[in-house]
């Protein structure tokens, strides 16, 4: 006999957790973090590229990176609990019973992306996604988080770590243009989050969560986004100076800072919500930008583009 239409099957039950076992994961945030890594890789200008490192590359870094975001969820089920934003999500939502099975799930994937990192590539790669995956769980989920509004600052180092990975994956070094990627990668990821949290500032604040800079003043907060998506230009310059960039690379680095830096400024006078929202949207298509270039810089300085 047919099921009635629209009647529940044996594999909807599997297939919603795996969707949420899917989304303790931060699909978003864990392809960043790939993307990252694979910049680093092309702008380490390795010889000639190898696939299969590549590979091993994106497989680790991105189990690492899985890895993390679920302990991050794990640790942080009490405070997404009791914000709007975050208060479906699969522990607080209660749609996973055991969260015991996420932290050794966590662990588990970092443990094994840093442990194949270190045995297929290099231990300088290991080491490298070793540093992000901690960074991001113990000193900004466990012990920054709730306790400084430098959290995010400090926490930046995890979105950095990926290219040192890649570097070191390429050629087994953190060279020089690499390192200044890091330091832009680095800085960016403070106003990136700034934004997000100035739209949100009375969830934070509801769980005590010390999210901005000076969580009672958004005004205050808000021109501290500016300032510091500000840094990105000079950033920038640092990495056209340090980096054998063919010429289009060079300028479109410093344009697409300049492009984010007028997202940003409003929030210099304005900082309510659609000002804010404007400027968190135009930094994640920011740093993609840049992570592209960078990736087409090799090819474009195997066909001979002159630098810059």
């Amino acid at each position: 006999m047919s099921e009635a239409p629209g009647a529940p099957t044996a594999s909807a039950p599997a297939r919603a957790l795996w969707r949420d076992v899917l989304t303790l994961t931060k699909p978003g945030i864990t392809a960043l973090i790939v993307m990252v890594a694979i910049a680093g890789y092309f702008l380490a200008l390795p010889s000639h590229i190898d696939y299969t490192r590549l590979g091993l590359l994106v497989l680790t870094g991105g189990l690492a990176s899985a890895g993390s975001a679920m302990l991050n969820h794990y640790f942080d089920r009490d405070v997404d609990g009791g914000m709007k934003r975050t208060q479906s999500r699969p522990l607080p939502g209660a749609r996973i019973a055991h969260s015991s099975g996420v932290l050794l799930g966590g662990t588990g994937l970092l443990a094994f992306g840093v442990g194949g990192a270190y045995v297929w590539l290099n231990p300088l790669t290991a080491l490298s996604i070793a540093l992000g995956g901690l960074t991001y769980v113990v000193v900004y989920t466990i012990v920054m988080k709730r306790r400084t509004n430098w959290n995010i600052v400090v926490g930046g180092f995890a979105g950095s770590a990926p290219a040192l990975a890649g570097s070191a994956a390429a050629v087994g070094s953190w060279t020089v243009p690499v390192l200044a990627f890091a330091l832009l990668v680095f800085l960016w990821t403070p106003p990136h989050f700034w934004s997000l949290a100035l739209m949100l500032r009375d969830d934070y604040r509801r769980v005590g969560l010390p999210m901005l800079p000076k969580m009672d003043d958004p005004g205050y907060s808000g021109r501290v986004v500016v300032v510091s998506t500000a840094l990105l230009l000079p950033a920038s310059l640092l990495l056209d100076w340090v980096a054998p960039f063919a010429w289009p690379v060079a300028v479109a680095v410093v344009a697409a800072s300049v492009v984010y830096l007028l997202l940003a400024i409003p929030l210099w006078k304005r900082f309510d919500k659609p000002v804010a929202l404007r400027a968190f949207i135009g930094s994640g298509p920011y740093l993609l930008a840049v992570i592209v270039v960078l990736i087409v810089n090799f090819w474009l300085s195997a066909l001979g583009v002159r630098p810059f």
